[in-house]
């Protein structure tokens, strides 16, 4: 049904986790700029900015199955996105610490020459336990909490943070493989392999 799969990601978590559907895609990275506002619903942003992901890469490969992702972290009713300096890591983590947060994952699916698009999101449920300002400033260093969503990466060191999740882990490290596997699946995309199902 279509010529080739692309991930529309730079992200290595992304590529990891696409590899386990056993199916070969391209990956390129798109160049479409977030942007959020206050007044829709967290899901309904996050797919959106996924589909812009997905439409931006399309404009290269318009016939190839073009998957795209958009992750969020949301803490009492406000969105935290990738930080820009030691300061916004120090204070989110601050934020963050002993408490509940949610992790959204907005996910498109589209084939630009058939006219097709699917979207949808994904919602985990992550308690972080209470750390230190000491302890921040010591995964600030690592300099892994930069470009990732909340400020942290619970695949790497900030998994020390984290006390117990509710949901797709693999949501929290940016994108549903489950979901998308189900998906793919109803829209005829089969991974190598799987011609049964």
């Amino acid at each position: 049904m279509y010529q080739s799969i692309i991930l529309a990601s730079g992200s290595p978590r992304r590529r990891e986790l696409m590899s386990r559907l056993n199916i070969n895609f391209q990956y390129v990275t798109s160049d479409v700029k977030e942007e959020f506002n206050d007044s829709d619903p967290f899901g309904d942003q996050a797919m959106k900015v996924a589909a812009m992901k997905a439409y931006n890469v399309s404009n290269l490969y318009d016939d190839a199955f073009i998957i795209a992702a958009d992750t969020i972290v949301i803490h009492e009713g406000i969105m935290y996105g990738k930080p820009k300096s030691g300061d916004d890591v120090r204070n989110t983590l601050r934020k963050l610490s002993g408490n509940e947060h949610e992790v959204i994952t907005g996910v498109a699916l589209i084939n630009k020459r058939e006219g097709f698009c699917e979207r949808f999101y994904e919602s985990t449920k992550v308690f972080f336990r209470d750390f230190t300002d000491d302890f921040i400033d010591w995964y600030i260093e690592t300099e892994e909490p930069f470009d990732k969503a909340g400020s942290y990466a619970i695949q790497g060191k900030g998994c020390l943070m984290v006390k117990r999740i509710e949901g797709d882990y693999d949501n929290v490290v940016g994108l549903p493989v489950s979901e998308l596997f189900q998906r793919m699946l109803k829209l005829g995309v089969r991974p190598g392999g799987l011609h049964e199902f």
